[in-house]
């Protein structure tokens, strides 16, 4: 009977998904076993089973986080500006709109325009970002 002794910190890494998905199309080889490529890689085989599950139903995928789009502004000269400013009637300033009414309108390359309220949470917000990709 072996006595094993582990000195130091336990580590518990942490892995990402592209990590996991190169692992998964190890085991997904020809000839690959599962056990051996989570010896190889130093992880339990049930994790790697259940990264393969994870895959396989879609919640591990290599999807980009979402992330801000161009936007293009058109340009004024300076002396459009200044022309309109001196010759403008004084702006009336109106009380901004209550929170649940508030949006932003995003127009797509193809034309589409996106009115977002700003009630809407970030999760469903990346999701639509994400289905529009």
């Amino acid at each position: 009977m072996g006595l094993e002794i582990i000195s130091g910190v336990e580590r518990r890494r942490r892995w990402s998904d592209a990590d996991k998905l190169r692992i998964v199309a190890e085991a997904d080889e020809a000839g690959a076993t599962v056990a051996e490529v989570a010896r190889r890689h130093e992880i339990s085989r049930s994790i790697l089973w259940a990264w393969r599950k994870q895959a396989r139903a879609g919640r591990l995928t290599m999807s980009d986080p979402p992330g801000f789009l161009p936007v293009v502004v058109d340009a004024v000269s300076a002396m459009d500006t200044a022309a309109s400013v001196a010759s403008a009637p004084p702006l009336q300033v109106d009380a901004p709109p209550p929170p649940d009414q508030r949006a932003i309108t995003i127009t797509l390359v193809n034309g589409t325009r996106l009115e977002i309220s700003a009630a809407l949470s970030l999760p469903a917000l990346s999701c639509i970002i994400g289905a529009l990709r």
